[in-house]
């Protein structure tokens, strides 16, 4: 279905829909979303099994929190007009930029590593929501909501962000999933200590480079 979806729509629309595979992604590359906690708890139980089940309520936690985006920008765009909503969400997201360049370091606290998957589910939403998942890509959603150049959309609006929030969160699930599985069976948690990257810092200066370029485009 999603294939005809997107071949519907035309080639200059695509964008916003590019964009969200795109964070997809990125999202499902980055530890803290959740594949270094699903590793973790594999590894822990010496189980490939436990650390498939972890990703899926991992990922419904992300998309709960993308969800919540989508609905704020569905009502946004039945008050604020496009290009004022575009403008909103670009300084926000920069706002929050810097915000996190400058805490980049502060992280929600978690009791520890005997979880449920109704734990892992609430963590997931709220490292996403801590860390401006949904905000990151509102600026893509907002493009969802109104045709390019004034054209009738191929979809209501409210269909584009639920397609969108599903193929965001089917991308990160897959990536997240394989960059999982390659650590499990080829490294282990002792290469990450010893080749660690500060996805953290990466992020931040993510959200600031995304509103920026929302920001020009809006302009």
């Amino acid at each position: 279905m999603l294939p005809q979806t997107l071949s519907a729509i035309p080639l200059e629309e695509l964008g916003p829909w590019l964009a969200m595979i795109g964070f997809g992604a990125y999202h499902g590359i980055n530890p803290g979303m959740g594949w270094l906690f699903a590793l973790s708890l594999g590894l822990q139980q010496n189980s490939e099994r436990a650390l498939r089940m972890a990703l899926l309520p991992i990922a419904a936690g992300h998309a709960s929190s993308v969800a919540i985006f989508a609905l704020l920008v569905y009502a946004g765009a039945h008050v604020i007009p496009v290009r004022p909503l575009q403008i909103l969400t670009a300084a926000l997201l920069i706002a929050f930029g810097i915000f996190k360049l400058f805490n980049y370091y502060r992280h929600p606290r978690w009791v520890g590593m005997k979880v449920s998957l109704g734990d892992l589910f609430g963590w997931s939403f709220l490292m996403a929501t801590a860390h401006g998942a949904g905000l990151m890509v509102a600026p893509a959603m907002v493009g969802m909501t109104h045709g390019h150049g004034g054209h009738e959309m191929p979809m209501q609006p409210g269909m584009n962000l639920f397609f969108a929030v599903i193929l965001h969160t089917l991308v990160m699930l897959t990536v997240m999933g394989l960059v999982a599985w390659i650590f499990y069976r080829k490294f282990s948690l002792a290469v990450l200590r010893r080749n660690w990257i500060n996805f953290d810092l990466i992020w931040a200066v993510a959200l600031l480079v995304v509103g920026g370029i929302a920001l020009f485009i809006a302009l």
